[in-house]
Order: structure tokens, then sequence, then C-alpha cells
């Protein structure tokens, strides 16, 4: 009869040790793998990275304009968001008076009428703007910046939302450092992104555990995308581990207890 205690009480130690946590292996970032091997003086060939492309202007896009002149007459023609207290300027004013880019890819400037944006950065937008307002102001300095500038990050994370995008180049692990990393029971080898585009969204799933990902396209951030870190398979048996952790340690207990006194079990 101890014999068969033994080998229960085995049996609900394997099952607790199955019920541990999870290995390194699924929770380390940038693994060394066969497509991407360990070179290079610092363990990797940092010529191998992706490079940042400069995102393409589609409708429906906001964008501030901001013309700097002389002539405050023609500044305030132009500059259609007012700044608030110590010439500061806030997201709701940019958002709600910004230039609207319409169905057509074009904005509207007072009194130089439309100007065809879409599919174009925002330098090219910038240089446009010099051209066409050259013929009304002189020695003006622009500056043009989009206002749905978001990044937004759904799913096993530890802080969901959306947020801002504060500077031109931005990472998939820098994104992801804003809502506090990924989970614990985020599944780091299937995390989706989903970038708008002029024929509809394009969806990406890669693992974050391979360094394969610095050689990406979507390495790099652009604006509105999103972030979804999906969840493992098992995180419905590992959010309810305490409770199963706890009745096998009340058998396993009650068990030690039977087989040390010698009392039987039916």
């Amino acid at each position: 009869m101890k014999k068969k205690h033994s080998l229960f009480l085995g049996l609900m130690i394997v099952l607790l040790s199955m019920n541990s946590c999870l290995t390194q292996k699924k929770l380390t970032y940038l693994q060394y793998s066969e497509r991407y091997p360990e070179t290079g003086l610092m363990g990797t060939d940092s010529r191998a990275t992706a490079t940042p492309i400069a995102y393409k202007l589609m409708p429906y896009d906001i964008l501030y304009i901001r013309v700097i002149t002389p002539d405050p007459q023609w500044a305030e023609m132009f500059n259609t968001v007012a700044a608030g207290a110590g010439g500061t300027v806030t997201a709701e004013s940019a958002a709600l008076l910004g230039y609207p880019i319409d169905e057509e890819g074009n904005i509207e400037i007072p009194f130089a009428g439309k100007l065809k944006v879409a599919g174009k950065n925002l330098s090219e937008v910038k240089a446009d703007l010099e051209l066409v307002l050259k013929n009304y102001v002189t020695d003006a300095a622009i500056t043009v910046r989009m206002v749905n500038n978001f990044v937004s990050i759904i799913g096993e994370v530890r802080a969901p939302g959306r947020y801002p995008l504060t500077k031109d180049r931005v990472n998939i692990f820098e994104a992801l450092s804003m809502s506090g990393d990924l989970g614990e029971f985020s599944n780091r080898q299937k995390v989706q992104l989903i970038r708008p585009s002029p024929y509809g969204p394009v969806i990406k799933e890669f693992s974050l555990n391979d360094r394969s990902i610095l050689k990406s396209e979507f390495f790099y951030i652009l604006p509105n995308d999103i972030i979804y870190a999906q969840p493992m398979k098992g995180k419905t048996f590992q959010m309810n581990s305490s409770i199963y952790s706890l009745f096998l340690s009340s058998i396993t207990t009650i068990l030690v207890i039977l087989t040390f006194v010698g009392i039987p079990a039916n």
C-alpha cells in the first residue's frame, strides 16, 4: 500500500513541476538562430539591420503646419492652429484645427488652394509648401508635423493603450517599452503588427525571440501601427495555477501523512 502511495505522490510532484514557471527560452528576446548566427566582434553583424523608411501620408491623416514669417498678418492667415499660453500647441487644438487630408489626398491651403500631399513624406510636403508660399511671404520658416502620430499596443502587455511617437525612429522594442513590456503570458514567438496602407491593412507576424527581426521592414514603427501581443495557449491554465497548486499540495500533504503513519487508503 505504501508503494502505491509513493507512486501517486511521485505523480503529484511531476504535475506540480509541469505547472512551474515559463522557460527562459520562451521569454528571452533576440536569440541567435540559423538565420541569424552569432558573428562579429560583439556577437552580431550590426550591418545586417533594417533601414528605417519614411512614412507616406494617406487620406484622413491630419497635418500640423506652422508658418513663421516677419509679417504677423500672413502668419495668422496660414496658421490655423492657435498657440496657447507660452506659445504651446495642445494635441486637441492641433487635431481640431489642423490640415486634414481629404479622400483625394489633398489639403486646403488658404489663398493657395489645394495641395496634393498623399503618397509623400513630411520633407517632401515641406518643400512643396515652400514653393507655394513663396508667392505670398518671404523668409518664411515652415514646420510640418503629423497630428495623428500614434502607435496602438494591445493584447498581452502590461499597459495596453495608444501612445504618441515623439521621434522619427522608434523600433518595436522601444514601442513595447511604452506599454511596460510584454506580459508574462505573452507569446513572444507570435507578435502581430498591423500597418495601414493605401490598399488596406497589412498584417505581419514575427517572433521577438529571433534576431532576424532586426532585418525586418517592420522593426521600425510607423505612425498608426497597431502591435498585437497574442496570449499563450496555456494562459488560462497558468492564470489558475495557484488554485491547482493549492489543490495538488493538499492532496500531496494528505498522501504523505497516510504514507508515514501507515493508514490504509481506500
